[in-house]
């Protein structure tokens, strides 16, 4: 019988940092009025548009025919939540229950890490990575979508039930937690997995649409979403600026986007380039011969990292899943991540000079804003390639030859050291 190794002292330690760290980002969430710390725009979005919203959600209905209502039905239980906090005010509430989930995310990483043949520098990259996004993480319900996420990975080599609902639920919030699922090995596991999540999402979208009215209306309003200016599309034309294209960044959609000539195209090149990045991950499952323990997890980061950098819109808060997936992976010592781990904390710090610091040129299009974002951008672009391929090479089988597939049994959080053949 497997016990958790008792290690009091790193645990202590993170448990400090921890606890320093987010004093910090809640002092930095109440004192953000200078200009570098975005002049309180981050938390403005918690109480007066979350707020707002609350409102809409309150009287049962969701937010139709709200430009800036972009999100599934799932998302309205988030927002509605810090309701359950009467005697705060709905920003203290909010930002009570993001960090109860930031918590929990640093102490299921912290137990994964714990386990034999586990390592704790997944809960060390999640406790000090994401302070490398100021305080925007505290204003953002991005951390409770990622917490979802984050645990149905590590559920999945317990109880692939467990994992298929919890994914399906965090699709349901925002979308992307159900491509978590995507590097679950062939086989039973798969159809458990896949077969829970499309069960638990239907059932949860049912009871959504028949407590709610227009659960739908989000699909409007994110259909009409251009290119956001810090996509790498958006990035590219704020560039072009300098080189006398006539385009120019509004608000709209709840962001600073493009528009102007070639706007339309260049979404549909995102598009396109989505659409490609979606056949080399089929490709890769397809091909894929050997799995690891790690390989659910690498893959997950790989494939959420290929969809953001083709995104028409790449937001601030969208590092937060990142930290939180690469996270996972270093909780395997399988994992083939680590240099992407490094390119991802890279990248999450340069993404806070970028906003709240230099937000007014990278809008402006100076220079400055258009070089900040295009190096952040550069270094999702480098990690998501370099992801993929270090994905693709771990899938071949150990000996090096053609070999039937292999994976990891479903309790592998407790074989970490075997990878054994499919029956």
């Amino acid at each position: 019988m497997n016990r958790l190794r008792v290690t009091p002292g790193p645990v202590l330690a993170l448990t400090a940092v921890w606890l320093a760290t987010r004093a910090l980002m809640s002092w930095l969430l109440t004192h953000d009025s200078s200009p570098l710390l975005g002049g309180g725009s981050v938390p403005r979005e918690v109480w007066r548009l979350y707020f707002h919203w609350y409102g809409v959600l309150s009287h049962g209905a969701f937010p139709a025919h709200d430009s800036t209502w972009q999100y599934p039905p799932g998302a309205g239980a988030v927002l509605l939540a810090p309701g359950l906090l009467p005697w705060l005010t709905y920003f203290q509430a909010f930002v009570v229950l993001t960090l109860a989930a930031d918590a929990l995310i640093a102490a299921v990483l912290v137990h994964a890490g714990l386990r034999p043949g586990r390592s704790l520098f997944g809960a060390t990259l999640w406790t000090c990575g994401l302070p490398l996004l100021l305080h925007l993480p505290l204003a953002r319900y991005d951390v409770q979508v990622t917490a979802l996420a984050v645990i149905s990975l590590l559920a999945l080599g317990r109880s692939p039930r467990a994992g298929g609902v919890l994914a399906a639920l965090g699709a349901l919030v925002k979308v992307w937690p159900g491509l978590v699922l995507l590097g679950t090995p062939r086989g039973a596991m798969t159809r458990r997995t896949w077969g829970w999540a499309v069960a638990a999402g239907g059932a949860c979208l049912a009871l959504l649409a028949l407590s709610f009215n227009n659960p739908l209306a989000f699909l409007r309003e994110q259909g009409g979403r251009g290119v956001q200016i810090e996509s790498f599309g958006g990035s590219a034309l704020n560039l072009a600026r300098h080189a006398g294209w006539s385009g120019r960044a509004r608000y709209q959609y709840g962001a600073i986007e493009m528009v102007g000539p070639h706007v339309p195209a260049v979404a549909t090149a995102s598009l396109v380039l989505t659409v490609a990045a979606f056949g080399l991950l089929v490709l890769w499952r397809v091909r894929a011969r050997h799995w690891s323990p790690a390989t659910p997890y690498d893959a997950a980061l790989a494939t959420v990292l290929l969809f953001t950098v083709t995104s028409r819109v790449i937001s601030p808060q969208y590092m937060i899943w990142l930290i939180g997936l690469a996270a996972v992976c270093l909780t395997s010592r399988h994992t083939s991540q680590r240099p992407v781990a490094v390119l991802v904390l890279a990248a999450s710090a340069l993404s806070s000079v970028v906003f709240p610091m230099f937000y007014r040129d990278v809008v402006a299009g100076s220079w400055t804003g258009c070089l900040l974002v295009l190096a952040r951008n550069g270094l999702l672009a480098v990690a998501a390639v370099l992801s993929f391929i270090r994905l693709w090479r771990s899938a071949r089988p150990p000996s090096g030859r053609p070999g039937p597939a292999t994976q990891p049994r479903p309790d592998s959080d407790r074989l970490p050291h075997r990878a054994l053949s499919a029956s």
